[in-house]
Formats: structure tokens, sequence, C-alpha cells
């Protein structure tokens, strides 16, 4: 059982208990525990790792990563060592880790998903497992998050490979209704979404006339993309999750605990921070104590009181 400070923070993630709603996302710190040279990860809910694959990725040559307005766009491709490396050399760090550990899985194919997803449901030290279909920066699993009934495909075969751990879907913005997209995956047996991923974007460099980045097209996150982060974890929850009874983990460009209650009243149980971590790795800390103030100032015992609580 995780202990936390402030039981006006502890969430119940599927049954996982965190000691606050605060995720650090995937892609954004690592495998398991690089982030604790400048984050007590004690005083945070849980991490995501690193997407893994089956085989061993360099990603996209560089430039890769790029300041945007309001955020930054990345296309890193996925870089990871691979499944069999990630499981002798990251995951057992993960007994050791203070935060619950959530493996994030990525691949090219149905089999990739199910191979990988296999192999983190067996280890004891990954407590929930996220298929991440949504990678705008790379063509390996895009198809998945795109169209509702290649979901249900991809869930059909994974979900009964996976019968002991929490199974959490990340979606994109990109697909054209995130509703129709979340009920599919509920339909294929989520038992929890990641909403949103980064958006598709383009940046060009005027002088060369060519894309800035070498992948062409990449990722945008950051604080500008939160307001419609907000609008699609508001419907998502509103027309499928709040009567499934899917918790929503909100993700999306949160800076401030402002931001994180916005999901929070939006419908999200968990709220997701992950470019944050590019601009001060404590920023967590003080959403984590914003969050613990409001929480009090609004009269609540417990920060669930306050889920899909906007009043429209």
């Amino acid at each position: 059982m995780v202990q936390h400070s402030n039981p006006s923070l502890a969430t119940n993630l599927c049954g996982i208990t965190l000691r606050n709603p605060v995720v650090l996302a995937a892609g954004t710190c690592g495998y398991v525990d690089e982030m604790a040279d400048v984050l007590d990860l004690s005083r945070i809910g849980a991490i995501v790792t690193k997407s893994i694959t089956a085989e061993k990725r360099d990603g996209n040559r560089p430039a890769r990563i790029l300041d945007a307005p309001a955020g930054m766009l990345n296309a890193i491709g996925l870089a990871n060592k691979g499944l069999e490396a990630f499981l002798r050399d990251e995951v057992p760090r993960a007994a050791a880790s203070p935060a619950v550990i959530i493996g994030s899985v990525a691949g090219n194919s149905i089999a990739d998903y199910v191979r990988i997803a296999s192999a983190f449901d067996a280890s004891p030290h990954l407590r929930a497992i996220e298929l991440n279909v949504s990678c705008p920066n790379t063509a390996d699993g895009l198809i998945f998050g795109d169209d509702p009934a290649s979901l249900r495909s991809l869930l059909a075969e994974v979900r009964p490979a996976v019968t002991r751990s929490t199974l959490i879907v990340k979606l994109g913005p990109n697909a054209s209704s995130i509703v129709k997209l979340a009920a599919a995956a509920v339909e294929g047996g989520a038992d929890a979404l990641t909403l949103i991923n980064t958006f598709t974007a383009l940046a060009i460099d005027v002088h060369t006339r060519r894309p800035r980045l070498s992948n062409g097209t990449a990722g945008y996150s950051g604080p500008g993309i939160h307001p419609i982060a907000v609008r699609m974890v508001h419907d998502v929850y509103r027309n499928v999750a709040s009567e499934a009874g899917v918790p929503l983990i909100g993700l999306g460009g949160v800076m401030r605990w402002e931001d994180a209650a916005e999901f929070i009243l939006a419908g999200a149980t968990a709220v997701g921070m992950g470019t944050a971590l590019f601009v001060d790795p404590r920023l967590p800390l003080k959403v984590v104590h914003g969050l613990e103030r409001w929480v009090d100032k609004q009269g609540c015992r417990n920060i669930s009181e306050l889920t899909g609580c906007v009043m429209m």
C-alpha cells in the first residue's frame, strides 16, 4: 500500500492508491527513477516510463526537439533500449521507487503490443500498463489511435494478455472524434484512459524553406494546448467515462496547480505533467502544494469530491 502525506489528495486509480493525483508523463522523465536527482519522488503519485518497443530504437536523427510559442515540439521517435534490456536493467529499480510505476507500451504491430504488455503484466514492479497508441512523431502504432475499429482490434488481443495489471489506454487529439475513440477503448476493456497526447504540428525554417526538425512533423505540447485538452477531457468524461466508471488521467500543458485543478473539475481522476519537467522539474511539487490548499478551500475532505464538478 502506497502511503500518502495528505489524505485530501489520496487518489484511487482503479484500485491503485496514489499519494496524490500527480503523474509524471511518459517520455519526459526517463525510464524509472532518473528524476530522483532533482525531484523528491516520494512526493508525487506515479511515474510513467519511457515508451518501450519490442526492439531497441535509436529514434529520429537530430534535430528532434524545439522550443515553440507556449510550448515545445518534439519528434524523438520513441528512442528506447528495447524490451529485453528494459526488463533487465530498468524494471528492478522500480521495486525501490516511492512512487507507483506505470509501464508504457508502444509497437509496430498488434503482436508487439501483446508481447510487451504480457511481459509488463508479469512484473510485480509495474502496477499498471499504459498503451501508447497516439505518438504523432512516428508511424508506429498511430493507426490504432486514429480509428476506433483498429483500436478495438488491438485491445481484443491485448486485453486477454493483461490479467494482473491495470490497463490504461493513452489517446491522442488528432483523431476525428476523441469521444468515439474513448468509447472504443472502454468497449475494448480499458480500465482507465490517459488523454491527451501531443498535437501533430510542423515548424518551418523560413530561410532554408525546410522543416526545422528532421522528422518534418512533430508533437506539440505545453500550455498552448491546455484549454483544448481540458475540453477533450470534459467531453470524454461527460459522454463516456462517467457512466462507465472509467477514470481519466488528464494530460496537456499543466504548469500550475490551477491547470491541474481544471482537469479535475473537467472529469480527471489524476493529472499528468510532461513538458513542465523541461521547464522546472520541481513544478510537480508546487502543483501538489497548490492542490492541497485548493481542496481545503473548497471545503472537501478529498480531491475526488471535485472530479467532474465543473458547473456548465
